[in-house]
């Protein structure tokens, strides 16, 4: 069983920057392919980006050069440092395996960029 406790997410200003950090127990993070994903209200979970066990990552075109998601594997720890944020990047962030389990998700974690 793994459970994951994200952290990290706050109110920044358009511009600004943020780091994500999601915290995993259980022996098998290692073992997992891991992702970011977001929600806002109303609408479904979005994948941000993903990481493979060895660290090779992808990123959609919107994400790409601001956002990096990394992975500690001493750590159980996955990261995603958000750079340049814009308003339309307020959701929940939240982290899980790739693809998702559903008993992973955790509470997430908030991110507002307001003025």
């Amino acid at each position: 069983q793994v459970q994951l406790v994200e952290s990290g997410g706050g109110l920044v200003q358009p511009g600004g920057s943020l780091r994500l950090s999601c915290a995993a127990s259980g022996s098998i993070f290692k073992s997992l392919r891991m992702a970011w994903y977001r929600q806002v209200p109303g609408k479904e979970r979005d994948l941000v980006a993903p990481i493979t066990q060895g660290g090779s990552t992808y990123y959609a075109d919107a994400m790409k050069g601001r956002f990096t998601i990394s992975r500690d594997n001493a750590k159980n720890t996955v990261y995603l440092q958000m750079n340049s944020l814009q308003p339309e990047g307020k959701a929940v962030y939240y982290c899980n395996a790739r693809p998702a389990r559903l008993r992973y998700w955790g509470q997430g974690t908030q991110v507002t960029v307001s003025s």
